[in-house]
Formats: structure tokens, C-alpha cells, sequence
């Protein structure tokens, strides 16, 4: 007997593309049909714009389902998933929108596919207001990395910048036949800080220079005996349009990685720039958390599906976190609880996400 749908507010919490992405991943992994309204109510031109509309029509097509209300501003979609195939698949929004968030709504279901997969994702590498795909790519890894049962890879074939987009990335995915929990808790120091400041097409080579001296000189003052290392690079080739940004990775001896970054805009000089990145990685640092602010949100889904409990250390919980973790909670039986961390490292700021996951496993293994 099919599984009644599952109605979806998108306009509560954060009331925007996230609510999209992690219910219509859990949609297309739980084989369970979902109905999101209000999609982006309150925001200045509410409904679906083209990056969520791709982001959606490329579960559709991994799980063959079928998707109702999928044009540009409609405020309704009703997902039908079907069986999760492997191959290749393509998202391709035309427009600016992030690759890197394309990926998070993709790779989960991915992972529960017959076989391997390959998504084509065209867009806005370095896009504003979105994870930029060096981060993306960085986290990838590290979900490689620590066990979670996960492996493939992310190539960066085209980097593309607002407002054209024109980038193009390729993800390479296994499939598993279970996520094993995530388990973040341990801070250890950090180890080793790293990052790559880059102008594209016309833009000239001295603003990296220079937003690189100043992100290195604001890390300095708080943390004095490491080498940090960013690359300045000069983009010509593999690139579509103009564009300046700087990301800033920092990693633990134990694994966890912190990320600060920020994208140059008309008319602002290029210290700010550099000011702004390392400030961001900084904060996330100081928290004594293990994830910074933009992978605590990643990781709900995968902890919801995981098999076991998964706990993660983190700094303030943000909203797209409470967000993600509402969805997860509606859509699987999965149970979160956040409570103060309160060992002699915390700070006020440092928490405890928990959740009993509900392991579902791939039944193609």
C-alpha cells in the first residue's frame, strides 16, 4: 500500500531553499510522496526560481519520479518518487544559482542509487549567499574521510560567477548500503589553516594579493604559530565571467574542519574582503565546536538517515540547522535532541546535537 503524502509548510523557519532541498531528498530516499506549499512566502519574489526548480526536476529524474508544479514561481510542487537509478544526470539552471547546493539535494539520494552515478551540475561555483564548491568539495571529503561509508568524488571542470554562472562540476557517486552515524565531538587544535584567493576573467591579480595579506594578517593576531597558506590564483582559462572571493579552510588534529569565506563585489576593496573571510573562520573557531556553521546544517540528513547514534559538537545552532532538523523529524522517525555542551572546554556557545538515526538501508545491495 503507497504511503499517504506528506505535507510540507515551506514557509516556516527559513522559509527558503532549504526546506526544498532536504524534503525532497528524504522524498526521493524514503519513497514517500510529498506535497511543500507556501515555497518561499515571505521572501521578495516568493516561489520557485530556477535553481530550486533544477535542484528539484534533478531528483525527479534520479529517483524517475514524477514532480506537479515545477515552472519558475509557483508556490506548490507535489513530488512522486519512484525507484532511485544510477547513471548520469544533469541539473542545469541557467543562471548564476549554486552548484554547491545543487550537490547537497543531489549526492544523499545519490547514495542510494543501484549503482554509480554521475551528476553534471552547471551553475555558480562562487556564488553569494551559498557555500562556495571548494568548501563543498572540502566537506566531501572529510564525510569520505571519517567513515561515514561514503566515497566518490567532486571535479571542478568550469568555474562560473554571477551574474552568467557558466560553471560546470561533475560528482562522482558510490552507492551504500547504510550511512554509519556521524560522530563529531572530539575538537582536538587546529593543525593546519589553508585557503585560495583568486580573481577571474578581467579582474586584476593584485586584489588576490591583497585579500590574501589582509585575511592572514587578521588570522595572525589570534593565532600566531601556524603557517597559514593561501594560494593567490589568477583564473583565466577555466573560468566564465569576472569574479574575486577568498575561502579560508582551517583543519583540527582530529579531523574537523572551519571554513570563512567571502566573495568581492563592485566597489568593494579587496582588505574587506579578506577582513570579512577571516573574521567568519575565526568566529567559527572560537566556539570550540567541531563543525563550523555551514556543515552543522549539512549533516542533519545524513544523520537522520545514519545507522546508530550520531553526535556533533558545534557552535550556535543556526536556523537553516533547526530548520533542517524540523524537515528531517517530519519526513523520517528520526529523534534530535540539542542540548549545552557543558565540558571544562565549552564555551556559552557550544552544543550538542544528537540523533538517533534511523538507518535506512539501499535495497539494491
Amino acid at each position: 500500500m503507497a504511503a499517504a503524502m506528506v505535507e510540507m509548510d515551506g514557509s516556516i523557519m527559513e522559509g527558503g531553499g532549504q526546506i526544498l532541498r532536504v524534503s525532497a531528498a528524504l522524498s526521493c530516499i524514503n519513497g514517500a510522496s510529498i506535497r511543500i506549499n507556501k515555497i518561499r512566502a515571505g521572501r521578495g519574489t516568493p516561489g520557485l526560481r530556477p535553481q530550486h526548480l533544477s535542484g528539484l526536476e534533478l531528483v525527479r529524474d534520479i529517483c524517475c519520479g514524477n514532480l506537479e508544479g515545477g515552472s519558475v514561481g509557483s508556490t506548490e510542487v507535489t513530488l512522486a518518487p519512484g525507484k532511485i537509478k544510477a547513471g548520469n544526470h544533469t541539473a542545469d539552471p541557467q543562471t548564476a544559482g549554486s552548484v554547491g547546493l545543487l550537490l547537497q539535494v543531489s549526492l544523499p539520494c545519490a547514495l542510494y542509487a543501484d549503482g554509480p552515478s554521475e551528476l553534471c551540475l552547471k551553475g555558480g561555483t562562487n556564488a553569494d549567499m551559498a557555500p562556495q564548491i571548494d568548501y563543498t568539495i572540502k566537506v566531501w571529503q572529510t564525510l569520505t574521510c571519517v567513515g561515514r561509508g561514503t566515497s566518490g568524488c567532486v571535479l571542478v571542470l568550469n568555474r562560473g560567477y554571477y551574474p552568467k554562472g557558466g560553471g560546470e562540476v561533475v560528482a562522482k557517486v558510490s552507492p551504500v548500503s547504510e550511512l554509519s552515524p556521524v560522530n563529531m565531538t572530539e575538537r582536538g587544535t587546529i593543525s593546519k589553516i589553508y585557503g585560495r584567493s583568486f580573481v577571474a576573467g578581467v579582474l586584476p591579480y593584485k586584489l588576490a594579493k591583497d585579500m590574501a595579506t589582509t585575511a592572514t594578517r587578521v588570522i595572525r593576531r589570534e593565532i600566531k604559530d601556524l603557517y597559514i597558506n593561501i594560494q593567490t590564483l589568477q583564473e583565466k582559462d577555466m573560468a566564465c565571467g569576472s569574479g574575486n572571493g577568498i575561502i579560508i579552510i582551517a583543519e583540527s588534529s582530529t579531523g574537523c574542519i572551519f571554513a570563512g569565506s567571502a566573495l568581492g563585489k563592485k566597489g568593494v576593496y579587496p582588505d574587506k574582503v579578506g577582513f570579512e573571510a577571516a573574521e567568519m573562520l575565526l568566529r567559527n573557531i572560537r566556539h570550540n565546536g567541531c563543525v563550523d556553521e555551514f556543515l552543522q546544517d549539512q549533516l542533519i540528513l545524513f544523520m537522520a538517515l545514519a545507522n546508530g547514534i550520531s553526535r556533533i559538537r558545534t557552535g550556535p545552532v543556526t536556523l537553516h540547522t533547526k530548520t533542517a532538523i524540523h524537515v528531517a523529524e517530519q519526513l523520517t522517525q528520526a529523534k534530535f535532541t540539542v542540548t549545552k555542551a557543558e565540558d571544562e572546554n565549552a564555551s556559552n556557545d557550544t552544543y550538542i546535537i544528537e540523533c538517533q538515526g534511523v538507518g535506512v538501508t539501499n535495497p539494491n545491495f
